[in-house]
């Protein structure tokens, strides 16, 4: 070991306990109607993940992604009309009882989030705290 490295300190990551709650989700017929067109094309397995993102600005901000389903533990998983919604347990406090809609406006579509948890939203829909 060279001189230098002699005293050397790193930290570990810290552990965090989380609380976990049972995810519900409310889906509006016009973003069943959205997620049904999404996931044509996707494989069999593959799921829609909700999540939640440090960023926007209010502080989070929701994140949506189609991808393989997660096999590792930690995640809740809804199934509405055929199709699946993975929320990791980290975001299920902050998940739980959102309504999922799709809004079609002249500044462009997408899934709009209508969260009870959320103690501020922005008005762009995409960010809140």
């Amino acid at each position: 070991m060279a001189e230098d490295d002699c005293g050397a300190t790193f930290a570990l990551p810290m552990s965090e306990d989380i609380e976990v709650i049972p995810v519900t989700i409310d889906v509006t017929d016009d973003a069943m109607a959205a997620m049904v067109g999404a996931m044509a094309s996707a494989d069999g397995g593959d799921v829609l993940v909700i999540s939640v993102l440090g960023g926007g600005c209010s502080g989070f901000m929701y994140d949506l992604q189609i991808q393989a389903k997660p096999e590792e533990e930690g995640w809740q998983f809804i199934t509405c009309d055929g199709i699946t919604i993975a929320v990791h347990d980290r975001d299920s406090k902050q998940l739980s009882g959102i309504t999922l809609d799709f809004v079609n406006s002249l500044m462009g579509g997408g899934f709009k989030v209508v969260n009870p948890n959320a103690q501020k939203a922005c008005s762009c829909g995409k960010s809140f705290r």
